[in-house]
C-alpha cells in the first residue's frame, strides 16, 4: 500500500514539474515577445516607405528602421536625419521616437531620409542609451561606433547625401546624440540635444558642477575630436521646468560647446570666435508655451550654437503632433525646428 501511495506521490511530483515548467516557459516566451513588441513592433506596422534593417560589424549588431519618402527616387541624394529615442522608449516599437517626433510626415513634405535606431534589447533597464558610462564615449567603440555605422550605411544603401547627415536625441539619446558629434564629426553634420546634456556629464557633481566647469569637458570633448576637428552646429531645447535633466544642464551643455568650438579654431581658449549671443523672446498665447530663442554666432554670423528654453515645459519632446508618454503639445515644434537647423546647416557650411 505504501509502495502505490509513494508511486503516486512521484506521478504527481512529475505533473507538477511539468505543470510549473510549462507555465515558466509561456511566461518567460510571453515576456521576451512583449519586450521584442516594445522593441522592434509587429511586422505588419510597418507603414508604406518603411524598411527594417540590422547593422552588424565586429562590435555587434543594431536595429534601425529607415522612412523614405515620396521624393526617394535612388537617385538624388537626400539629406538624412537621424532621431535618437530617451529612456523609457522605443526607436520604432512602443512609445517610439518616430511616433513622438513625426518625423515621417514632416520628411514626406520635405524630402529627407529618416532613421530609428533602437537601443539593443537588455543593455538597460529601462531602455536607455548608455551616454553616462565613460566606455560608450569613444569613436571605434560601443553605441558611437554602431550608430555611426548605421549612418554611413544608410548613405550607401539609399545614395544619401554624406554632406547632409544629422543627428536629433531626446534625453539619454541627446547625451547619445552629441557623443556622436564629438567621436564622428565627419559623419554627422550637425546635432540636437533635447532634454540632454554635455559630452562627459558623468564626470559633473549634481551637487557641486561649478567644481567641473564646462570648459574641462569641453577639452576633453575636442581631444576626442582628434584631427577630425570641426564646429559642429548645435541645436539645444530644454523645458524650463524639466526635473529630470534641469535647465542647468543645457546651459552648461551649451557653454561647453561654444568652448569646443572655441579650440577648433585654434587651439586655444581664447574666444578667437568673436562669438556673439542674441536672445529673442516669443510671448505664449492660446495654450502654446512661451520661450526664448538664443542664436551664438561666429564672427561673419555663422551658426556655432542655437537653444530654446520654453516655459513651463517639462522633460518632452515638444510639438502640436506628437503621439507618445513624453510630449507636449503645448511646446514649439521641436521636430520642425530640428529639421530648419539641419538644413541651413550641410557639412562645410558656414552659415
Amino acid at each position: 500500500m505504501n509502495t502505490q501511495i509513494r508511486a503516486t506521490q512521484r506521478v504527481r511530483h512529475r505533473r507538477w514539474f511539468r505543470v510549473v515548467t510549462v507555465v515558466v516557459v509561456v511566461v518567460v516566451s510571453t515576456a521576451g515577445m512583449a519586450t521584442a513588441v516594445f522593441h522592434l513592433s509587429l511586422p505588419w506596422w510597418t507603414d508604406e516607405g518603411n524598411h527594417r534593417h540590422v547593422y552588424e560589424s565586429d562590435i555587434g549588431t543594431q536595429r534601425y528602421q529607415v522612412h523614405v519618402p515620396p521624393q526617394y527616387d535612388g537617385k538624388t541624394r537626400l539629406p538624412v536625419v537621424m532621431a535618437i529615442h530617451g529612456c523609457g522608449m522605443s526607436g520604432f516599437g512602443w512609445n517610439s521616437m518616430k511616433s513622438t517626433t513625426q518625423f515621417d510626415d514632416l520628411a514626406d513634405r520635405e524630402g529627407f531620409i529618416v532613421v530609428y535606431p533602437t537601443q539593443r534589447l537588455f543593455r538597460s533597464a529601462l531602455n536607455c542609451w548608455n551616454s553616462a558610462d565613460p566606455r560608450e564615449q569613444h569613436r571605434y567603440a560601443g553605441e558611437p561606433a554602431l550608430l555611426a555605422g548605421v549612418a554611413r550605411e544608410v548613405v550607401q544603401t539609399y545614395g544619401a547625401d554624406p554632406d547632409q547627415v544629422h543627428v536629433a536625441g531626446a534625453s539619454s539619446g541627446a547625451g547619445t546624440a552629441v557623443i556622436l558629434a564629438v567621436t564622428y564629426p565627419d559623419v554627422f553634420a550637425t546635432v540636437t540635444s533635447v532634454a540632454g546634456g554635455e559630452y562627459g556629464l558623468n564626470q559633473v557633481d549634481p551637487d557641486d558642477p561649478g567644481s567641473t566647469p564646462p570648459d574641462y569637458t569641453a577639452r576633453q570633448a575636442w581631444s576626442q575630436m582628434g584631427n577630425r576637428a570641426r564646429q559642429v552646429p548645435l541645436l539645444v531645447i530644454q523645458g524650463e521646468q524639466d526635473e529630470v535633466v534641469p535647465p542647468l544642464v543645457a546651459t552648461r551643455l551649451v557653454e561647453q560647446w561654444t568652448a569646443v568650438g572655441d579650440l577648433v579654431d585654434d587651439g586655444l581658449p581664447n574666444d578667437s570666435l568673436r562669438v556673439v549671443e542674441k536672445t529673442e523672446t516669443v510671448a505664449g498665447n492660446e495654450g502654446k508655451h512661451a520661450y526664448a530663442h538664443t542664436t551664438v554666432t561666429r564672427q561673419g554670423g555663422a551658426s556655432l550654437v542655437e537653444s530654446y528654453l520654453v516655459k513651463d515645459m517639462g522633460h518632452v519632446w515638444p510639438g502640436p503632433f506628437g503621439d507618445g508618454l513624453f510630449t507636449d503639445h503645448a511646446g514649439p515644434d521641436a521636430s520642425a525646428i530640428v529639421w530648419d537647423f539641419a538644413r541651413r546647416h550641410p557639412k562645410g557650411s558656414r552659415e
